[in-house]
């Protein structure tokens, strides 16, 4: 007798389409915050793998991250400037978490308008991934440990009454940011091959695989024990790390690096048909090497990668580079690219 399925390894999608009053809080909390990847019964169109991909320019993703980083910092700023004080820990806490909570929500807008423009990758094989109708809940409260915990460690840590956002390092916090997210990707890069190649560990891993065709909401969506490592640990290390190499990782400095981290994190997983690199502010450099990551190459270790896999890295293919690791794109390769075409990221 054959065994029975797992329902919890389910990746069917159909409660968007039920009856609402069938839905739980659950349902209806994650349905609100209007973050799908798609709207229902809006086209997407389906591009075939020979056909031309258009790009993001480097510039067009780094101005969407300074525009939504640096308004809730000259807010901040102008706030004690008006009130000769500044915030307390806990406003601040509450104030810049509201502040990513809705840059997240606004850049998953911001890709689906492109995702119903451009298309996806794949899809003449498959349509992208939605919440499994078996872990609604469980995917909601993943996000919400994710906005939550993240702001609530850069405050504890970093955050002092004493400094403002114009007390930042301005000319060097291009370098900071992107030596924070090589160093980031390195700490990660082990921990998630680790992860793949570990009996004993892929077992945490394994839920998150169980989506092929990734999009943001999915992000994050793994065991507690994978969420633990994702939402503080690697932070937290590379948080660590940067002191040793002497940077000021101050509150706001720390805010920076963490917005370019998140904004990849979700592009990652986007699964769009843009050429679009990870934006770092050292990716011309690491494009010398061939070592920029791009939306594909993430979005092909879900499709093609279990237990054993490839393009660990999830900032930058410099790791997987140097540990021989990583894997050939298919529908990014060069000669497909179309430069011609050039893709904008809407800011609103």
């Amino acid at each position: 007798m054959s065994a029975r399925p797992n329902l919890q390894d389910s990746m069917k999608s159909t409660w968007r389409r039920q009856d609402k009053s069938q839905w739980t809080f659950w349902h209806k909390i994650l349905d609100s915050i209007d973050a799908h990847h798609v709207e229902l019964d809006k086209k997407v169109p389906v591009h075939q793998k020979d056909e031309k991909i258009p790009y993001i320019p480097d510039w067009n993703a780094h101005r969407w991250i300074l525009i939504y980083t640096g308004i809730p910092l000259s807010l901040h700023e102008l706030y004690v400037r008006w009130r000769g004080s500044n915030f307390g820990p806990i406003i601040a806490y509450f104030f810049y978490y509201n502040a990513s909570r809705l840059t997240t929500i606004r850049e998953i807008r911001s890709l689906r308008t492109l995702g119903h423009k451009y298309g996806f990758l794949d899809g003449d094989q498959h349509e992208r991934d939605g919440v499994p109708d078996s872990a609604v809940q469980k995917t909601l409260t993943s996000v919400i440990l994710a906005g939550t915990i993240r702001p609530l460690l850069m405050v504890y840590l970093a955050y002092t009454i004493a400094r403002t956002p114009s007390a930042m390092n301005y000319f060097l916090l291009p370098l900071q940011i992107g030596i924070y997210g090589i160093v980031l990707d390195f700490w990660f890069y082990w921990y998630h091959r680790l992860m793949h190649e570990v009996d004993g560990l892929w077992k945490f891993h394994r839920r998150h695989h169980l989506t092929k065709h990734p999009t943001p909401l999915l992000a994050i969506y793994a065991d507690h024990e994978q969420e633990f490592f994702d939402i503080a640990g690697i932070p937290l290390i590379t948080f660590f790390s940067m002191k040793m190499l002497g940077f000021p990782m101050g509150f706001y400095e720390w805010y920076f690096c963490q917005q370019y981290v998140t904004f990849a994190e979700i592009a990652g997983h986007s699964g769009l048909r843009l050429h679009a690199a990870v934006p770092n502010p050292l990716t011309f450099l690491l494009r010398r090497f061939d070592a920029e990551l791009v939306i594909e190459d993430h979005d092909l270790h879900h499709r093609r990668g279990w237990k054993g896999s490839y393009n660990y890295g999830k900032q930058t293919r410099l790791w997987d580079r140097i540990f021989g690791t990583s894997g050939t794109r298919i529908e990014s390769v060069e000669n497909m690219v179309d430069y011609g075409t050039s893709v904008s990221i809407p800011l609103y």
